[in-house]
């Protein structure tokens, strides 16, 4: 009995160490991360009127936006807009929004891109 259970014992232990080891060898494998600038540092993005009450926010910033999408807290896209003429300010309408928390991604020329959140409240 006793052999049993130190076989067992010494099975589990072996199996842990060789668990240990793969997750240090994933460790040790360095990430590569696609070519995509990505410092929302250097541009400047000013939503308003926060919180939106009327169907309506404006997107301003000191790049070129090309990219704009509106998603629902549980991530849903409500709202997607593609510029093939870049611009600076963008004013969104968005169609009867559901009070609530929204993310708004917006995506430069430049490929760098910025999430900022919005408060949507019923008008009264």
């Amino acid at each position: 009995m006793k052999k049993i259970l130190l076989f067992i014992f010494f099975v589990i232990f072996s199996a842990a160490l060789y668990a240990q080891k793969d997750t240090s060898d994933i460790a040790m494998h360095p990430i590569h991360v696609r070519d995509i600038p990505r410092d929302p540092g250097s541009v400047n993005v000013l939503i308003y009127p926060v919180p939106v009450k009327e169907n309506y926010f404006t997107i301003k910033s000191d790049k070129e936006i090309s990219y704009v999408k509106v998603t629902n807290i549980i991530g849903q896209d409500i709202y997607k807009i593609q510029y093939n003429n870049p611009l600076t300010i963008a004013r969104i309408n968005l169609e009867n929004p559901k009070r609530g928390m929204y993310l708004v991604t917006v995506i430069f020329n430049n490929g760098v891109r910025v999430v900022k959140k919005i408060l949507i409240e019923q008008t009264d």
